[in-house]
């Protein structure tokens, strides 16, 4: 995993309340792969990480998603957390700026909560995809096929449960990212 990813930008999207592990652990495997990697907000400064339900460090935001033109990106991860995908789907950009990558085709990553905004971005009709357990039944309810799995990977989309899953969860990012744009990722509208 020295090079797959040499010259490709990927875009993290989080906010305060981000688990922690969810952004620091896929964040260093894909520069160790040789990404360049930015972290997207809704808001300039630092967001607060989490340790679950405990305060962990904060990150310096590298742009805005008002700001953010997903022709410079090659890919996007969507951290979990209970609070930063909650916050982040009543931020109309940032519900843009997930279904634009979908519509421009490019391969996503979220784990844990973050499919809640792949849920607000109308962008999982039709796709099998796993999550914590707590959102299943919105999976469901906006037309996704939920499934109780480390991890699942459906035309460039990659999606895992929680933080034990990292591992699976970076070694698939990687391999999709490398891959490139599906034309089977179109969101159906």
């Amino acid at each position: 995993m020295a090079n797959e990813l040499t010259g490709k930008r990927i875009a993290f999207l989080a906010t305060d309340g981000v688990e922690q592990v969810e952004l620091t652990r896929p964040w260093q495997a894909l520069k160790s792969a040789g990404a360049e990697v930015e972290l997207l907000s809704t808001k300039s400064g630092r967001i607060q990480g989490m340790n679950h339900m405990d305060h962990g460090d904060t990150f310096e935001v590298d742009g805005l998603a008002s700001d953010a033109d997903v022709a410079d990106y090659d890919g996007l991860v969507l951290p979990g957390g209970v609070a930063n995908p909650d916050f982040l789907r009543l931020d109309r950009d940032a519900v843009k700026l997930v279904r634009t990558f979908f519509e421009r085709q490019k391969p996503v990553a979220a784990i844990c909560h973050g499919p809640w905004l792949l849920v607000e971005a109308d962008v999982v009709r039709g796709r099998r995809l796993t999550s914590w357990p707590s959102l299943a039944t919105d999976i469901r309810n906006a037309g996704g096929e939920w499934v109780d799995s480390e991890v699942e990977v459906d035309h460039g989309l990659v999606t895992s449960r929680k933080p034990q899953d990292l591992d699976a969860f970076c070694a698939k990012a990687i391999e999709e990212f490398a891959e490139g744009k599906h034309a089977e990722q179109a969101a159906s509208a």
